[in-house]
């Protein structure tokens, strides 16, 4: 316990250092996330832990990062942030630097009863809803991770659609990193309410402007009420010398419907932990996601679906790309609980291997308690089918054309996806731009 105190004293000092935050059942919630992150601490020991079984997050529990109390904008105009992260200015745009919101860089729009809002604002107004769902979903008991955010809960994103409503235009929440000269820790929070009935679509994106070491520590809750619906993107753009840690929590009622699109770029190490709890029947969900690796980055995809009311239906996409020296990680496990009959659920991981330094670990599982179920799971690994790349050369175009024609074939399954059109669009672009320079071996 000494050495682990010892190793975290800088997250303890800083965290003695914030202001009381506001009311009592708040201050509660922090000072039970203090404690527990003070015991738990970060993930380190490997041996014998499942969940972090091929993620070494020593670098991180090693690095004595600085926590920047303060936000500062130091010269940034919207501009810097539209070079590099997709951007539409017809969308709600609310920028946080360092996780705290930036009024000078957003374009906040409002609706009748939509609420898209900082959590340091919904908080200090004394929202019943930030009361009712903050901490009730990303439980910190047995994560240090989570544990660690919640101790500083003091400003994210809050975002409430009520009964009924459909938001047309999206929500885009941009997490910035900024250079502070020294390594950084953020750790940005968003909650997301969806009134009964509702739709809406929503964008998080995590960027980092300069090539800095810095740790983003971020959490993400969700719940979606009775036939509320919601598209969901998320963005992983930060520096190559990053490290990301995301954890997202979703709770579905019945007849709602969670639509997820990950694209996963650039990070030094980066983790996504998504879990969604289906606690309602008829529930529908269907993630998908795209990673590319390079370099010796690593990016860890850890994705849970839990089964919990009969009649709901899951379906979970990843692929990857992978060259160079870099590992990817994907865990994918699907739980039908007792009772959920007439589940209906597919998940599968497909990778394309460019480099024989390259790594993937792929773990999909199924755990049924239920009688009456279709559930099914694959994963993949492996390089384009020569033949492919013949048809092609037989067409006249040349190797290295070849090579990025059908490289950008396999991420389109999932680029494609993408509802947005204008989102669609720029990642496609994204993505086009950062296909590695490799020829298929013929």
């Amino acid at each position: 316990m000494t050495q682990t105190l010892a190793r975290y004293e800088r997250y303890l000092s800083d965290l003695r250092g914030l202001p009381p935050a506001g009311p009592s059942w708040l201050q509660q919630t922090r000072s039970g996330a203090v404690e527990r992150f003070s015991e738990l601490g970060f993930p380190t020991a490997r041996r014998g832990n499942e969940k972090w079984k091929y993620t070494n997050v020593g670098p991180i529990a090693n690095t004595p990062f600085v926590y920047p109390f303060e936000a500062s904008a130091n010269g940034l105009a919207p501009a810097d942030i539209q070079r590099v992260v997709p951007w539409d200015d017809a969308w709600t745009n609310l920028v946080f630097l360092d996780g705290r919101y930036s009024e000078l860089l957003s374009s906040p729009r409002s609706a009748d009863g939509i609420a898209v809002m900082s959590l340091g604002e919904a908080i200090a107004s004394g929202d019943p809803d930030v009361e009712r769902h903050l901490a009730k979903y990303a439980d910190f008991d047995d994560d240090g991770f989570t544990a660690l955010n919640t101790a500083f809960v003091a400003d994210g994103a809050f975002i409430r659609v009520p009964d009924g409503a459909s938001v047309d235009t999206p929500i885009h929440l941009v997490f910035l990193s900024t250079d502070r000269g020294e390594p950084t820790a953020s750790h940005p929070r968003v909650l997301v309410v969806a009134g009964a009935g509702s739709k809406s679509t929503i964008i998080e994106s995590y960027v980092g402007l300069q090539s800095n070491r810095y740790f983003t520590n971020a959490v993400a809750e969700t719940v979606l009420l009775e036939g509320s619906q919601i598209d969901h993107y998320r963005l992983l753009l930060e520096s190559d010398d990053a490290y990301h840690v995301g954890t997202a929590r979703v709770r579905q009622c019945a007849d709602s419907t969670f639509t997820s699109r990950t694209f996963e770029k650039s990070v030094g190490l980066g983790r996504y932990d998504l879990s969604v709890l289906m606690d309602g029947p008829n529930a529908s969900c269907n993630l998908s996601g795209l990673y590319m690796t390079s370099g010796t980055q690593h990016v860890d995809n850890f994705i849970t679906v839990d089964h919990a009311k009969p009649y709901s239906t899951s379906r979970l996409l990843y692929k990857g790309i992978l060259a160079g020296k870099s590992r990817a990680v994907f865990g994918g496990t699907v739980w039908v609980r007792k009772g959920a009959i007439k589940t209906d659920s597919m998940q599968s991981d497909k990778n394309l291997v460019l480099s024989p330094d390259a790594e993937v670990d792929s773990k999909p599982a199924l755990f049924i308690y239920a009688d009456d179920v279709k559930c099914g799971h694959g994963a993949t690994a492996g390089n384009i089918d020569k033949n492919s790349v013949f048809y092609l050369l037989s067409r006249g175009i040349d190797l290295e054309t070849a090579s990025r024609m059908l490289i950008y074939g396999f991420a389109s399954e999932i680029i494609d996806l993408v509802r947005v059109d204008s989102l669609r669009d720029q990642l496609e672009r994204l993505f086009l731009e950062s296909l590695p320079s490799f020829k298929f071996e013929f």
